[in-house]
């Protein structure tokens, strides 16, 4: 039977919409929607600007590649950046040929491919809708389309060996599974979980048990489910929970991007007041991000 976690932490306020998270080099890493800011916050609580986007995106994603750079995806001129040692921001790979409108997210599997999706649309913008798709970026730069028709593409993750991919596909309420091939391609598309008719999954990840975390807008919390969709902890919040990310075995919690959301007008006139609330979790996080 599922079960709901109660004991919740905030752990900063006055943010536009925290999206994103990521757990590296012992601290949760985070973009700041709104405000073009990428955000560290220590086991202690203090945070830190890590970057400062020098241009507008909305949205925008972080991963690292296995070399410890910093890579950014956003709907900026620019789509896909590497933050060099020395802090610069340069282009990593010319995306113009995939033909999209804009971004979502990013993960970055430990051979150093890093998968990106796009919405292709934006129905809440008073756009057509339109699949989304999976691409690719090989570790030479190159890239390529590797999954079709995604129901509004959302959060990613890749299981610790690096064998299967997870999709939350938010339009069709599921969590979608692909096999990794070594060339990176994706195989073997099914459905890893089914939601239920009023929940739409946003941000993704995966513990040490195999479960996955995905946090949802409209349901206001976060679940954690094992494959085939048996919810196992349910944690419930007053805000729209964009996405969540686990800490490893010295930190282990579940850390949630939460803000009150209305409309994408609402958010272009005002912004949300975005937090990031930490609880216990029953495993660290695995896999990536």
């Amino acid at each position: 039977m599922a079960q709901t976690d109660t004991s919740q932490q905030t752990l900063i306020t006055d943010l536009g919409i925290g999206e994103s998270p990521r757990w590296h080099d012992g601290r949760l890493w985070f973009s700041n929607w709104g405000k073009q800011e990428i955000i560290a916050i220590d086991p202690a609580g203090n945070s830190e600007v890590m970057v400062q986007l020098p241009f507008k995106s909305f949205p925008f994603s972080i991963d690292w590649l296995p070399d410890g750079r910093l890579l950014i995806v956003s709907t900026s001129d620019t789509p896909l950046l590497v933050q060099e040692v020395d802090g610069s921001l340069k282009p990593y790979a010319d995306l113009s040929g995939l033909d999209i409108k804009g971004w979502n997210e990013l993960v970055v599997d430990p051979r150093g491919n890093a998968y990106i999706n796009s919405g292709n649309s934006n129905p809440m913008a008073g756009e057509e809708y339109t699949p989304g798709f999976i691409a690719l970026v090989a570790p030479d730069g190159t890239s390529r389309r590797v999954a079709d028709n995604i129901a509004f593409p959302n959060g990613m993750a890749v299981t610790p060996d690096n064998k299967t991919l997870i999709i939350a596909e938010s339009y069709a309420k599921q969590l979608t599974a692909f096999d990794i091939k070594e060339n990176g391609d994706l195989t073997n598309r099914r459905v890893w979980a089914k939601l239920g008719e009023n929940d739409n999954p946003d941000g993704i990840c995966i513990d040490t048990e195999g479960a996955v975390w995905y946090a949802s807008v409209p349901g206001k919390h976060c679940v954690r489910l094992r494959e085939g969709g048996e919810a196992l902890q349910t944690v419930d919040l007053e805000f729209g929970c964009f996405a969540c990310i686990l800490g490893d075995a010295a930190n282990q919690k579940l850390f949630i991007m939460a803000a009150e959301w209305k409309s994408m007008g609402n958010v272009a006139n005002t912004l949300p007041a975005g937090r990031v609330v930490a609880m216990p979790a029953p495993a660290p996080g695995a896999g990536k991000p």
